[in-house]
């Protein structure tokens, strides 16, 4: 039990419901679509509800799991991350894989159980949710390769109701690219120095901080643009529009609390400000989905 629980740490399990909003965006928008105006809210079934949560969690959990064992020896040297459970001993390499190895058997059942479709993609979900850890040895472009990671939880999602991709599929995936790589671009000025010592490559190491904040707030400038295109897609009324101005209102806050020469809040912005945000677009969406 010693080794799951430093495991559990290590991929910040209890964090997993701050990161299924964006993924229930997906499944009720697709339980909505083609907008029908006056009609009441289309919902997923429980199944669907619970198969969707499933794979969600597993998923999240076989990339962390992934990141941290690919990363473990840059861990080790890394001041800020040293302290992470395999570094620090607490829990071994190949427990890790192990972990992992159990969360991608529960995602492909999970996939199994949703439709043919889910199943068919998945091939190419897990070359994503494994292979975004290593892009930061050869390539800046990382940040975005992440976002597009993350916004496979919208997306498949979405497939996994519907069986078919529509056009706010790829919207919502879209939004979450930017909203992802945005504040992933935040995360990592932190090892900008180390990054380069390391050879690793980032936009804080290969351009500077100053670069990728503003970055990091065009990128979430086109999050807003692509859910109010959402919105206008699906025909969503005053309350979704009140939930985004909301959001980018969470989103210049959270650009307010970092600079290039002081990071110390970087932390609230990273965990505290997305998570908030991910479930304020998701409860003014239901909402307004609920009202029309």
């Amino acid at each position: 039990m010693t080794k799951l629980r430093a495991f559990l740490d290590m991929v910040r399990f209890e964090h997993t419901i701050f990161a299924l909003p964006f993924a229930y965006l997906g499944m009720v928008l697709a339980a909505n679509w083609p907008p029908s105006p006056g009609a009441g809210i289309g919902l997923p079934t429980l199944r669907q509800l619970v198969w969707i949560t499933v794979a969600m969690a597993a998923a999240r959990t076989l990339a962390f799991a992934v990141n941290r064992y690919a990363d473990r020896s840059y861990d080790a040297r890394n001041p800020r991350t040293a302290d992470r459970p395999i570094p620090a001993g607490r829990l071994s390499p190949g427990a890790t894989l192990g972990y992992g190895a159990v969360a991608l058997v529960i995602l492909i059942l999970a996939a199994w159980q949703l439709n043919d479709l889910t199943l068919k993609l998945l091939p190419g979900a897990i070359i994503f949710l494994v292979g975004y850890s290593y892009t930061k040895r050869f390539t800046w472009l990382s940040h975005w390769i992440l976002g597009a990671t993350d916004a496979l939880a919208p997306a498949g999602a979405w497939v996994a109701v519907r069986a078919s991709v529509d056009p706010p599929a790829w919207l919502l995936w879209l939004a979450v690219t930017f909203w992802i790589a945005g504040f992933d671009l935040i995360y990592a000025c932190q090892d900008t120095e180390f990054d380069r010592a390391e050879g690793l490559h980032s936009v804080p190491a290969r351009f500077g901080n100053a670069v990728a904040l503003r970055l990091a707030q065009a990128n979430h400038l086109l999050t807003v643009l692509a859910l109010a295109t959402v919105g206008g897609v699906m025909g969503l009324g005053w309350i979704y529009w009140l939930g985004l101005a909301a959001v980018a209102g969470l989103l210049v806050y959270e650009h307010s609390l970092v600079s290039p020469t002081d990071l110390s809040r970087v932390n609230v912005a990273f965990f505290n400000v997305n998570s908030y945000i991910a479930i304020t677009i998701f409860a003014a969406t239901f909402a307004a989905l609920y009202v029309r």
